[in-house]
């Protein structure tokens, strides 16, 4: 595994989507740790166990436990989320128990940020520019999946029946923030 040093001292980031109005159905997420994570099979349970998640999910699946989650977005890839203090736990907890040729963890909380969008609206907002079909049959509570949001790559969480949790890379977050507000003004409140 990578040399812990480079889970560097974190600072606090300015939110990319501070001072912007937006639809108030959807509110930035704060700040959290994000990782890429990347195992082979044989090292799953080590892992799991490591992070006290479960990570044999079925594929677009997600599992939160004490603050932790992990979305499963491929046979060996998930996105790991946790309060931006555990950082460097998450990490140390992992580099001592799964072999480094058996992981990858990459830190990506200064490459993504997250928004949260809740109501009774939010699917049909969402679906206004994603293609994913997000009626509650196709798209469970606790389904998670990588897919477009109009021109941004997400991935998109449904963490209840009419609560998602979007994470898009820093750059793009405006752009997604301001279309949530555009499609919003279709579905009053």
């Amino acid at each position: 595994m990578a040399d812990l040093t480079l889970i560097r001292e974190r600072k606090p980031r300015l939110s990319p989507l501070a001072e912007r109005a937006g639809d108030p159905r959807a509110r930035p997420v704060g700040p959290m740790a994000r990782f890429s994570l990347r195992l082979r099979e044989t090292a799953l349970p080590s892992a799991a166990a490591a992070l006290g998640l479960d990570l044999a999910q079925p594929i677009n699946r997600a599992f939160s436990k004490e603050g932790r989650s992990a979305l499963r977005l491929g046979p060996d890839e998930w996105l790991v989320l946790s309060p931006e203090e555990n950082a460097e736990a998450i990490a140390a907890a992992l580099d001592r128990a799964v072999s480094a040729d058996d992981i990858s963890l990459v830190d990506i909380g200064h490459r993504q940020t997250g928004i949260l969008l809740a109501g009774e609206d939010a699917a049909s907002m969402l679906n206004a520019a994603c293609p994913l079909d997000l009626d509650l049959a196709a798209f469970p509570v606790g389904m998670a999946s990588r897919t477009i949001f109009a021109k941004a790559e997400i991935i998109l969480w449904r963490f209840a029946t009419t609560q998602f949790h979007i994470e898009v890379w820093r750059s793009y977050a405006p752009y997604v923030w301001d279309l949530l507000r555009e499609i919003g003004r279709e579905y009053p409140i």
